[in-house]
């Protein structure tokens, strides 16, 4: 008999821990090679952890919603005969992990009472939370901690350094209180100092509920979809641009090709890829498009990656990115957004799938919308909406004069961030996707 340890696998460059949502097998259950063991989930994608060996299930070394950094033993599995040696890159704690596990652990000494962060108005990534839990550190000190992250959060290098300076001496805990207090404010950085009315202002109503009602709590994802949305819009300076884009080539040539394309590629070819081509086409032209903010500082993309909004079958939504979407083809980009798309409903992705993206596209015509005013996926600062295609009559100029007639139109809502991106901007690129997609060669290959 052998005892196999199963550690969590890397997932990804940008991946150093996840959450465990869901043990599939219990102690004492059979396990064969391959199957499924426990899901967990990251910051945006949700995945399964397979077992590399047959056995039986000794011991679970963590619990529902605990957080467990790649590398990490997470359950013991009983084998028959020499349990196989795990490879090296799955059980080597990468060294940013490492440096994490020492600083919390030099930091033990300092002790108070663990406090629950859910009444919290601000936004604390599980790792941000469970340190603070872990080192006894109050709301009242997370949340006057001034975020070195995108829109201001607390990452875990701020609450590692807070933690090594409360140690030294060099900070004054901030002690948890029953009642809010007036007398002796706590000196705090401005930024966070301005942002605290705002954030009482905007707690909950209470809501009432008959014996009718339904409660039903968030999903994990929900909560961070939620917890994004209202972060970008306490970010960004939402401002939209709205164009009306005849798209009658476009579907004249795609009803026209479209069976040859599946014949030929073995995909399915629908509008969006084509609309991404022109976005990517677009972004090159403004490369001003395609930046990030932080802080004082603008971040210009070298590349162009493409989120796509995706909707899941719960409900919830992900945003799967295409990356170098500039440099494909139209058949390249028709695989890459049936692939993501495909996964994304499947629950495959990737956590690497939702990494790096530079702007989204949302496409609400698939649900029939018109247009739609979408919020900003931060720390992007643009994103646009699809919608839906309509035939409608419309004033079509020709040389031997106006007359009107049937076409195929589309609205392109375009959602930008005003602090960056002044109208001119916004406006013109936005314009630039329109002229791409009216001057669509219907004669041409795919």
């Amino acid at each position: 008999m052998a005892r196999f340890e199963l550690k969590l696998p890397k997932m990804g460059e940008s991946v150093a821990e996840a959450t465990i949502t869901n043990w599939l097998k219990e102690v004492g259950d059979k396990i064969e090679a391959d199957e499924a063991v426990l899901e967990i989930a990251t910051d945006k994608v949700d995945s399964e952890v397979p077992s590399e060996v047959s056995g039986i299930l000794v011991e679970q070394l963590f619990g529902k919603d605990d957080l467990v950094k790649v590398g990490q033993t997470i359950a013991i599995i009983q084998t028959e005969g020499d349990a196989p040696s795990a490879k090296s890159e799955e059980t080597t704690v990468p060294a940013e992990v490492a440096e994490i596990e020492q600083t919390i652990e030099a930091a033990k000494d300092v002790v108070t009472a663990p406090q629950d962060f859910s009444g919290s108005d601000k936004f604390f990534s599980p790792l941000v939370k469970n340190i603070a839990k872990e080192e006894g550190i109050s709301v009242a000190e997370l949340e006057s901690l001034a975020g070195s992250g995108k829109d201001g959060r607390v990452t875990k290098e701020d609450i590692l350094k807070y933690i090594e300076d409360r140690k030294s001496g060099s900070v004054t805990p901030i002690p948890a209180v029953a009642a809010p207090k007036v007398a002796e404010p706590v000196a705090q950085p401005e930024p966070v100092a301005k942002v605290a009315p705002v954030q009482k202002s905007q707690q909950a109503v209470p809501v009432s509920v008959n014996g009718g009602d339904e409660i039903i709590e968030m999903d994990r994802m929900r909560k961070l979809i939620s917890g994004y949305m209202t972060a970008s819009v306490q970010t960004s300076a939402h401002v939209q641009s709205f164009i009306e884009v005849d798209v009658t080539n476009i579907v004249k040539w795609r009803e026209k090709v479209k069976t040859a394309f599946e014949k030929r590629e073995g995909e399915k070819l629908t509008f969006t890829p084509i609309m991404m081509e022109a976005v990517a086409k677009a972004l090159k032209d403004f490369p001003g498009m395609n930046i990030s903010v932080d802080g004082d500082y603008i971040i210009k993309k070298k590349n162009i990656n493409l989120g796509m909004a995706a909707a899941l079958p719960n409900g919830n939504l992900i945003v799967p990115v295409i990356k170098n979407a500039d440099q494909l083809n139209l058949v390249g980009m028709a695989k890459a957004v049936n692939d993501l798309g495909n996964r994304a409903k499947a629950g495959k992705l990737k956590p690497d799938d939702t990494q790096g993206g530079t702007y989204t596209v949302t496409n609400v015509g698939t649900f029939g919308s018109v247009f739609g005013t979408p919020i900003i996926n931060q720390p992007q600062v643009g994103i646009l909406a699809l919608g839906a295609i309509r035939k409608v009559p419309a004033v079509i100029e020709t040389p031997e004069g106006d007359f009107i007639g049937i076409r195929q139109k589309m609205f392109l809502s375009h959602s930008y961030d005003h602090r960056v991106v002044d109208g001119a901007l916004g406006g013109s690129f936005v314009k630039r996707v329109a002229e791409y997609l009216e001057a669509f060669d219907i004669d041409r290959d795919f």
